[in-house]
C-alpha cells in the first residue's frame, strides 16, 4: 500500500511524537515536583503542561543562546524544558486563583490555597 520512503517517513513521525509524550510527561512531573503545593489537573494535564514547557524553555533558551540548536532530549533542554514546564504551571496557578484567594477578616492577601469556612448547620425553628 505504501511504498519504502512513505513508510519511513511516517515511522519517524511515530518515533518523534512518542518521544515528545514520554519527555513532555517526565517534564511535566518534574516541574510538579518543584512547584510546591497542591496541583490540580490530571495525567493529560501534565503531558500538555510538559510539552508546552518543552516548547517554551527550548524556544526561549534557543532565542537567547545565538546560534545554539537544544533539543529537548539533552540535558540542557531537559533543564531548560523543565523551567518553561514550571513558568506554565506558575501562571496556571495564578490565573486559576488556586494561588491567591480573597481576604476576609481584614487580612490583606492569603497564600493559602483554600480558606475553609465554618459550617453553618440549619437550626430547626419548629421547636
Amino acid at each position: 500500500m505504501f511504498d519504502d520512503n512513505t513508510t519511513r517517513i511516517l515511522q519517524e513521525a511515530v518515533n518523534e511524537m512518542l518521544v515528545w509524550v514520554g519527555f513532555g510527561t517526565l517534564v511535566g512531573l518534574a516541574a510538579k515536583a518543584i512547584m510546591p503545593g497542591k496541583d490540580p489537573g490530571g495525567a493529560v494535564s501534565t503531558l500538555l503542561m510538559g510539552i508546552g514547557g518543552s516548547v517554551v524553555g527550548c524556544g526561549t533558551l534557543m532565542f537567547f543562546w545565538d546560534g545554539a540548536r537544544v533539543t529537548p532530549i539533552s540535558t540542557v533542554g531537559f533543564l531548560a524544558a523543565t523551567g518553561g514546564a514550571f513558568i506554565l504551571l506558575f501562571f496556571y496557578r495564578l490565573l486559576s486563583g488556586s494561588f491567591f484567594s480573597e481576604a476576609e477578616d481584614g487580612e490583606r492577601w492569603l497564600h493559602r490555597r483554600r480558606r475553609r469556612r465554618r459550617a453553618r448547620g440549619l437550626v430547626d425553628e419548629s421547636i
